[in-house]
């Protein structure tokens, strides 16, 4: 068995499609629509045949509570992960990317958190070496 898919929910998916691809990196993997449903996923381009992120619409009741409650607590609804938190954090600023923590050392890896401009907070980590 292993995790092939997992899902965050966003306000607009134009503008996580945008941000997901062109400031984070990743490639669009599917994109088609059965009347208003969209489903829509991206995938790393270091590994296009890895995990898919689908960016789900939170036009949910329940969906969008609980990304509100997610983001007014300050926990990231995603966590990616680098070999360099340094320079995606350089990175990603330079395309515009509002960071809420820069990069941090924490227990066993460092971290920066950054806002998806649609409704989530994101986790970047990087593992320590030991």
């Amino acid at each position: 068995m292993k995790i092939k898919l997992t899902s965050v929910y966003v306000d607009n998916q134009d503008k996580a499609l945008r941000f997901y691809s062109e400031v984070l990196g990743f490639q669009k993997k599917a994109d088609f629509s059965n009347g208003p449903f969209r489903w829509l996923t991206v995938a790393s381009a270091e590994d296009p045949d890895g995990t898919e992120l689908q960016l789900a619409l939170n036009n949910n009741p329940a969906a969008k509570a609980y990304q509100l409650a997610l983001f007014q607590q300050s926990q990231p609804a995603a966590m990616f992960f680098t070999d360099d938190v340094q320079a995606d954090y350089e990175r990603m600023k330079a395309r515009g990317a509002e960071f809420t923590m820069p990069p941090t050392d924490v227990t066993a890896s460092k971290i920066a958190v950054l806002n998806d401009t649609c409704g989530n907070l994101i986790q970047i980590t990087e593992l320590k070496r030991w």
